[in-house]
């Protein structure tokens, strides 16, 4: 039997969109979706949220997850790397004799990522077994990079090394490599990525194929208003959420 744990992060100090963590959409706080998605996925024998708000642990609590403790200040700044606070909260849950084979990283800002993604994304990587130590949610890419240029001086240089004969920036799309995009929604890793690589991915990773508004995530004030378009429309499904015990 595989074990395996569910980490969110949930630090405060977004600058995008405040407080988008604990601000209401639908109803109920934004990391309410990504905690009852988790739960009801039933691959994970512990969800977890890693926070340094306390106002963000009651909330997270209220619904659910268990939060051990609040993050180091260190730890969470707008550019501290997602390697460090994950190290630290499986080391804190080694240290109560609760490890794990599998681990998840599920950002609250992918609301729309229902329970049956994370639970398609927990059996692909078991299937795959020692061939990969992670996989990552990708989606194909539409502003493809062979058409992208980088400013010099008062000219500019395609960003990518270019072909012999049709560059890329001269190409129809189609006609392109195919390149993938990662998104933020999922990702899960074998604990040997941190306890061999040091790294949330570890050396091989493969691609899971996010689909239509599995992906979305809420990364700026335009995306918020966005979801909260689709939600009334009709257009989008959150997960069903328990009632909290408040």
């Amino acid at each position: 039997m595989t074990s395996a744990v569910a980490l969110i992060p949930a630090r405060s100090g977004s600058e995008r969109v405040p407080g988008k963590n604990v601000r209401e959409l639908g109803g109920h706080p934004l990391i309410a979706y990504t905690i009852a998605a988790a739960q009801a996925a039933r691959v994970f024998d512990a969800v977890i949220v890693s926070t340094d708000s306390p106002e963000i642990a009651v909330v997270a609590e209220s619904y659910g997850a268990e939060v051990p403790g609040l993050r180091p200040a260190e730890m969470a700044t707008s550019t501290s790397p997602d390697i460090e606070w994950i190290r630290h909260v499986l080391a804190e849950l080694a240290a109560d004799g609760r490890r794990y084979d599998v681990f998840s990283l599920l950002r609250p800002t992918s609301p729309f990522r229902g329970p049956e993604v994370i639970r398609r994304a927990f059996e692909q990587l078991v299937a795959l077994g020692d061939r990969a130590d992670s996989l990552r949610a990708v989606r194909l890419c539409h502003e493809h990079p062979g058409k992208m240029w980088v400013l010099d001086g008062d000219l500019m240089r395609p960003l990518l090394d270019q072909p012999e004969g049709v560059p890329y920036h001269s190409r129809q799309y189609k006609s392109l490599p195919r390149v993938y995009i990662q998104d933020s929604s999922i990702e899960m890793a074998w604990a040997r990525a941190v306890d061999v690589h040091d790294s949330i991915a570890g050396e091989n990773v493969a691609p899971f194929l996010t689909e239509e508004l599995e992906g979305f995530s809420i990364d700026y004030p335009d995306d918020w208003r966005y979801a909260e378009e689709m939600i009334a429309a009709g257009r989008a499904t959150l997960p069903a959420i328990p009632t909290p015990s408040r």
